[in-house]
């Protein structure tokens, strides 16, 4: 299954998480690596677009919320590095939607 190209993915989960320095469970530093940070929201908001556009969606979990999915990828990053990753998706129970919920690095299990 494919995520839909019409799955939300809200500014602020970009501009207000992903990019921010946190203390714990911080990403930025991660994403920094790829060329990622708060001058270039869009080029992640992208990126993470193309991951959804190759990977599949596999059903994760499913909640009062909706239906989780997952796809891991590639971010292909503005400064030639990429990133291995698993990006989380909601399906919205209330409206069918698709909406961005996070990503982290990938790890083999």
């Amino acid at each position: 299954m494919k995520i839909p190209k019409d799955a939300v993915i809200p500014d602020d989960k970009i501009t207000g998480y992903l990019l921010v320095h946190k203390a714990r469970n911080d990403k930025s530093k991660f994403l920094a690596r790829a060329g990622f940070t708060s001058e270039n929201p869009e080029a992640l908001k992208a990126a993470i677009q193309s991951v959804v556009g190759v990977g599949e969606a596999t059903e994760e979990r499913n909640n009062e919320y909706g239906i989780f999915y997952r796809v891991v990828g590639e971010l292909v990053g503005t400064n030639g590095i990429n990133l291995s990753v698993v990006t989380i998706w909601l399906q919205r129970r209330i409206d069918g939607k698709f909406q961005f919920v996070t990503l982290q690095p990938f790890k083999e299990t």
